[in-house]
């Protein structure tokens, strides 16, 4: 059980050694039957701690008969060099997800609610035109650019939130996870006909957004993936995998429609040499995405010269998103479940709760919360 424990969290012996302050040697010893080693109590629960198990299951005579989720296509550029720790963390992930999907169904089922279905027009294939698939989808959301472009600039952090929510009204449950970072993802998509999952992280709002709108393409073409992380080079990049780059000239078209911006900015008859950087971030302003988004769409609309951005800007914007600070966390620690939860499915264990469906406990575990005034202000917050 010990091994099984082990290998399941995908730790060698060396590295299970050091998080418990033993050797390897000791970590092979205690799992080596009849070696007349084993771990004390205290050793024991500090290892089911680090592989993540129960204490309990130690004390069986063989391990479960587990069957490991099938990790969704991995789209990330360096895959390969990936450690166990990033593996183990990335099946992490994707079960999260997976559990919180679920947990949306159960909760449908509970309250006697229908599950709201995809509308029929978010489906498409790699072979579709991403400018004329953006333009049905926005419709389909009914998200016109208008109000896109309205949104006060002054407001453009919550753009994620208004691209989050109006997913969520389209029946696709959207998560968010900071552990993306970890594995150098940027996003997850569980694709599926009722229900389809996204993940996203904390990274600019720009930057989030676009994401946002990439994952919205896997569910487009219903394509489980995990996304890389570095977003915006994939738009220039013939080396992506097809489904990274439909998705990537997906969102791009769906956040900065072309009809949209050539009637702000009629293109030129020939691509200019350079464009100004006040113009650059007055349009990235306009549409809340990043320049770096913005000036990649410029050039793939033949607005601009190619070369100005792979020689000029490109060096420039990528040390300022190396450099980006995510947001500090919420002043309220509770506020942190309902984010990274979303409001479909927080506001589906509200309302279970508030209808005597699920009790205190049920609505605690749903929410993964276990201090009981986080969940009632969270009740609160969301009722009001």
């Amino acid at each position: 059980m010990l091994r099984w424990a082990r290998e399941w969290r995908g730790l060698s012996a060396d590295a299970a050694g050091r998080a418990v302050d033993k050797t390897a040697a000791d970590i092979l010893a205690w799992e080596t039957p009849n070696s007349g080693a084993a771990p004390t109590v205290k050793q024991a629960r500090r290892l089911a701690d680090v592989y993540g198990r129960a204490f309990i299951e130690f004390f069986r005579t063989a391990p479960p008969s587990e069957k490991p989720a099938d990790i969704t296509p991995d789209y990330r550029q360096h895959r390969e060099v990936q450690s166990s720790e990033q593996a183990w963390q990335l099946r992490t992930l994707q079960e999260w997800a997976t559990s919180q999907r679920l947990n949306t169904l159960d909760l449908f089922s509970t309250l006697g609610e229908e599950v709201p279905h995809l509308p029929e027009a978010l489906r498409a294939s790699v072979s579709d035109n991403v400018e004329n698939v953006a333009l049905v989808a926005r419709n389909a959301l009914d998200f016109p650019a208008s109000q896109q472009i309205t949104i006060p600039r002054s407001a453009r952090d919550k753009f994620p939130n208004v691209l989050r929510a109006k997913f969520e009204s389209a029946g696709i449950l959207t998560l968010k996870h900071s552990d993306l970072k970890k594995i150098g993802a940027r996003g997850l998509c569980l694709a599926h006909d009722i229900l389809p999952a996204i993940v996203y992280t904390s990274e600019s709002p720009g930057a989030q957004a676009f994401t946002l709108a990439h994952e919205l393409g896997h569910v487009l073409l219903r394509a489980s993936g995990v996304s890389d992380k570095e977003p915006y080079a994939r738009l220039v990049s013939a080396r992506r995998p097809t489904v990274e780059r439909w998705c990537d000239r997906f969102s791009a078209a769906f956040l900065m429609p072309k009809d949209a911006l050539g009637i702000i900015r009629p293109r030129p008859v020939t691509p200019l040499a350079q464009i100004s950087n006040e113009e650059i971030i007055s349009l990235a302003d306009l549409f809340k995405v990043s320049k770096h988004a913005m000036l990649i769409r410029l050039v793939n609309l033949r607005y601009v010269e190619p070369s100005f951005y792979w020689e000029r800007k490109r060096p420039e914007y990528i040390r300022e998103e190396e450099d980006f600070e995510s947001f500090a966390r919420s002043k309220y620690y509770g506020s942190r479940y309902r984010s990274s939860l979303g409001d479909l499915y927080t506001g589906l264990v509200i309302e279970a709760w508030n209808t005597g469906k699920i009790t205190n406990h049920n609505a605690s575990e749903f929410m993964g919360i276990k201090n009981m005034e986080h969940l009632f202000r969270i009740r609160e917050e969301f009722n009001a």
